[in-house]
């Protein structure tokens, strides 16, 4: 029978992004030829906590053994092989908790972690290498303080894990929403309108920010900023004005809020383990609004409105450049940290240079943009000043 140095676990959590499977290939590959064995937990937090101990044969639904020949097929490919889930295991709902558990946990809500270290060491997972956002992270310190070995990877388009500058998928997610809204230019000019895109973005705002900056954009509006819907009006009916082709765009955050508005827009009102709702609908009324609005600067005549969500578009597919060779550092990176025997840690890019922080970074703050530093909330668009020594991604930086 092989023998092992350990095992290595590793999961994918949250929403999708290109440059997942490249780091589950990454990690895989590393450790294997480093002499462990890998097993792929489906559907992140889910597969802990829907993993049955007592049955005998393979729960294909909740772990798999991983081979260089598995991860090899999907290293080059978007999304994530393993499934993803927004399970947080320490609020279970009793429905959602394995019948022959129901009678130790019966409240609504249930903390599973006692279920999920017994199957951490049932599968005998020496390390845990989850891949995720705040979220998925904030469980990870909850088990790293329970003393499981967990070295962590950022994953989030919204680039907003804080203690890195960098997250798999923001790179892919700023390529995607700059080239698909220069293409929506073409119809915006041809019929004269204001170009509203809505991008995502719940509390940071650099998938809006950033793209503005590299010229995709007139203006943009971010959740770290309260605007005023006639100031924007005004501003885009002047960009609209001096452009040859009169039109002009904006790219509208998804948890941006403008003037009079109580809370973000949401699709509906179902949240999910971790109290979000599910965000969706800024664009329309930012839209309806600027149309209705738009006479008062253009004496009398209202504008119409292109209206865009880029949604799912920009997190399918398969990852661009730096989010197919970020990946792979960093699952080089935990392995590094295996192989060192510590533990507790997030992987992480800081002011170019590859490194890791105390896991502990991800629950200590929240990282957003820094309106002071990078945003002009009188001009409604990034600040451009002051370029030296700054990271790759401008504004990305929390250190």
């Amino acid at each position: 029978m092989a023998t092992h140095k350990g095992t290595i676990g590793i999961l994918t959590g949250g929403g999708d992004v290109p440059g997942l499977n490249p780091a589950i290939r990454a990690a895989t590959v590393r450790a294997l030829r480093e002499g462990y064995r890998v097993i792929g937990l489906r559907r992140g937090w889910a597969g802990l906590v829907e993993l049955d101990r007592n049955k005998k044969e393979p729960q294909p639904e909740q772990f798999i053994e991983l081979s260089e020949e598995i991860v090899n097929k999907i290293g080059r490919t978007g999304g994530t092989f393993l499934h993803s889930s927004r399970t947080r295991a320490s609020h279970v709902p009793r429905a959602a908790v394995l019948p022959q558990l129901q009678s130790i946990y019966q409240d609504d809500v249930n903390d599973l972690t006692p279920e999920v270290l017994k199957n951490l060491e049932w599968l005998g997972i020496s390390t845990l290498i989850p891949i995720g956002g705040d979220d998925t992270l904030s469980y990870a310190v909850r088990l790293h303080q329970e003393g499981v070995k967990i070295i962590a990877i950022p994953k989030t388009m919204d680039n907003d894990v804080p203690g890195t500058d960098y997250c798999i998928g923001f790179s892919t997610c700023v390529t995607r929403t700059i080239e698909m809204t220069h293409a929506l230019r073409t119809t915006a000019g041809s019929h004269e309108r204001f170009l509203v895109i809505e991008v995502f973005g719940r509390y940071a705002g650099f998938t809006a920010l950033l793209p503005t900056m590299a010229g995709a954009a007139n203006r943009c509006v971010i959740p770290e900023h309260v605007f005023d819907l006639e100031h924007l009006c005004e501003l885009l009916t002047a960009d609209r004005y001096s452009n040859p082709s009169k039109y002009s765009v904006v790219l509208v955050s998804e948890g941006a809020r403008f003037k009079g508005m109580e809370a973000m827009a949401f699709e509906g009102e179902e949240a999910d383990m971790f109290g979000h709702k599910k965000l969706g609908g800024i664009g329309d009324l930012v839209s309806r609004k600027l149309k209705e609005i738009s006479p008062k600067f253009t004496s009398g005549k209202k504008i119409d409105v292109i209206n865009q969500r880029l949604g799912y578009l920009v997190r399918c597919g398969n990852p661009d450049a730096v989010d197919s060779i970020v990946p792979m550092a960093f699952g080089n990176l935990a392995l590094d940290l295996a192989l060192d025997g510590v533990s507790g840690r997030l992987v992480n890019v800081r002011n170019g240079r590859y490194d890791n922080v105390p896991i502990d970074v991800v629950v200590s703050r929240k990282k957003v943009v820094d309106v002071h530093k990078f945003y002009s909330t009188d001009r409604l668009r990034p600040m451009y000043s002051r370029f030296e020594s700054k990271p790759l991604f401008i504004m990305t930086s929390d250190f």
